[in-house]
């Protein structure tokens, strides 16, 4: 029997899109990431590129935006598209910092884009954010799929990371940091109802 969690995952993991005004770039997982984001802007369906922490630890794939800019910029990303969310250094810090921006530019929907292990959690952390500060933001879940689950990226395979990214699930929903089963499908559902069957991505 299918649970609510089971359901809440394939609800997720199947996201709709339509043009937003920012992919939020998640740092991580080395130079893996930033494609997909790049990819979203020549495509025409964001309008700005928000890279989201200020993290160092090359061991654990944490890279600066000054090695990875390079290759956005490279990518078709305008320089002034460009902007650096630069004070967190955790998944909740990213998304409290990128809600106050969202909110303070009076941004109405953004694509979340982490590596596909990552990613559960990270939506589940934004939307909190969303709902808590009931900012009316349209959140859509854009992992970068086209990753190697049993290859060692340098920091360890991605499919061993599923387990500590579960348990961090447990472990924070415990403590209020996430969004919860019934809250993101009540959200999924009121996001179908404003989107009128227009699906853009």
């Amino acid at each position: 029997m299918i649970t609510e969690r089971e359901q809440m995952m394939a609800l997720v993991d199947n996201d709709c899109f339509t043009r937003s005004d920012a992919a939020v770039l998640l740092e991580g997982d080395g130079f893996f990431r930033f494609e997909k984001a790049v990819t979203l802007y020549n495509k025409g369906l964001v309008e700005k590129v928000v890279f989201s922490g200020n993290i160092v630890d090359k061991d654990y794939g944490s890279y600066p935006l000054e090695e990875i800019k390079p290759y956005i910029i490279k990518g078709g990303v305008s320089e002034e598209d460009l902007i650096h969310e630069d004070k967190s250094k955790n998944t909740r810090e990213q998304a409290i910092e990128i809600v106050k921006m969202a909110m303070s530019l009076g941004w109405k929907k953004l694509a979340l884009v982490a590596s596909h292990d990552h990613q559960y959690r990270a939506y589940l952390t934004f939307l909190r954010e969303v709902l808590d500060k009931n900012s009316g933001i349209i959140l859509y879940n854009s992992p970068v799929r086209n990753l190697n689950w049993f290859v060692d990226s340098g920091w360890g395979m991605r499919f061993d990371r599923l387990v500590a990214e579960f348990e961090r699930i447990e472990k924070y929903s415990a403590m209020g940091h996430l969004a919860t089963v019934k809250e993101v499908i009540e959200y999924q559902k009121w996001k179908e109802s404003q989107l009128n069957g227009q699906v853009d991505y």
